[in-house]
């Protein structure tokens, strides 16, 4: 009954890693303008050397890892970005009054 208990805390270590470098490699490829599935498929077969792969692809050209660079700006910086008359608005309406 303990043959179940030898995996041992070590490989469920091992687990997370190789999960959390297939997802990273998924979010970075996307973003690179190469897909989820390349970085899923990077990830998943060669674990965080496919994670450091993926960070090396070059992003292409209008892809959100050129726009908006290699960290994703926050909510309110993407909305500015997408619409820049509603953020003129806002800046206006934020400014304190004479």
């Amino acid at each position: 009954m303990t043959l179940l208990a030898l995996i041992g805390a070590k490989a469920l270590y091992l687990l997370f890693s190789w999960l959390i470098s297939a997802a990273v490699a998924a979010s970075v490829a996307d973003r690179k303008g190469y897909g989820e599935k390349l970085g899923l498929t990077f990830g998943l077969l060669l674990s965080a050397v496919g994670l450091l792969i993926v960070l090396l692809l070059p992003g292409r050209p209008g892809s959100r890892w050129k726009l908006d660079g290699p960290i994703p700006p926050k909510a309110k910086a993407r909305v500015a970005a997408l619409n820049p008359v509603r953020a003129l608005r806002a800046r206006r309406a934020s400014r304190p009054r004479a």
